[in-house]
């Protein structure tokens, strides 16, 4: 039966066999291993040594450019990133500055809108004192204009007034009608007085009864009670109708009253 190998290693040594089959001693192995070391590293450093060195050495000089050529799509892109960069950058520093012109262009149209408003308010403020004033003339000329008309009228009336009074002789009954409508008796009321004292004097100034003392168109008795509206009262119809138609108002309240009264009892 044969022997089992048993490696390379026996007993704790190692065996290097030789071309021969013959095994090295312990002692040349270790010196040969012992010896590839030193070199092994040796070389690693010089390899490394050499490395830095063209490392280095190419650094220092100057690279030429590689050779090749960009596409017409990249430099449209090259250009187009150029340019809004240099747009960006030109935005950037505009952008403080177009703050305060902007800022500064604010308050100038608030300022301009102020100032408009206020001048609006002045124009809307002088407007409408004009137009007070207008209004205000407009009022006082037609008030003036009414107290002309008023006054013309007033003058017309006195002068028409005098003017019948001035006939009062003649005419002594439009003379008691323009008395009469001072007591606002007019229609109604100016037939009963016609009608009394046409029955009473037949509006003669100077009738006179003789059974009685009357005297005068409204037949006083006596008929100086008259003197109590003029020292005139014989000869001045105006006179007498106005103490007529003070009688009538102040003992019946108005003709008809007396008219009534002297139609029941013959007198008034």
């Amino acid at each position: 039966m044969a022997t089992p190998y048993q490696g390379r290693h026996t007993g704790g040594s190692h065996r290097t066999p030789t071309h021969s089959g013959a095994r090295t001693s312990p002692k040349r192995h270790a010196f040969s291993r012992a010896l590839r070391r030193p070199l092994t590293s040796a070389a690693a450093i010089v390899a490394l040594a050499g490395a830095t060195a063209a490392g280095y050495s190419s650094a220092a000089k100057p690279q030429s450019p590689a050779s090749f050529t960009a596409s017409p799509a990249a430099v449209a892109q090259a250009t187009k990133l150029a340019r809004n960069r240099t747009e960006t950058n030109a935005a950037l520093a505009q952008a403080p500055l177009s703050g305060v012109q902007r800022a500064a262009t604010v308050t100038q149209q608030q300022k301009k809108a102020k100032a408009e408003a206020v001048a609006a308010a002045i124009l809307k403020g002088r407007q409408e004192a004009a137009a007070r004033v207008s209004r205000a003339r407009q009022e006082a000329a037609a008030t003036l204009s009414r107290a002309r008309e008023v006054a013309a009228e007033r003058a017309a009336r006195e002068q028409t007034r005098q003017s019948i009074l001035s006939r009062a002789q003649s005419d002594p009954e439009a003379v008691a009608r323009l008395l009469a409508a001072d007591h606002g008796w007019e229609g109604e009321q100016f037939g009963c007085l016609s009608s009394l004292w046409t029955k009473e004097s037949g509006w003669r100034w100077n009738a006179s009864n003789p059974s009685s003392g009357a005297y005068g168109i409204p037949q006083s008795l006596p008929g100086s009670k008259m003197a109590s509206m003029g020292s005139d009262w014989a000869t001045n119809p105006a006179t007498q109708i106005k103490w007529g138609l003070q009688y009538i108002s102040n003992s019946y309240g108005t003709p008809c009253s007396a008219w009534a009264h002297s139609q029941a009892t013959n007198w008034y």
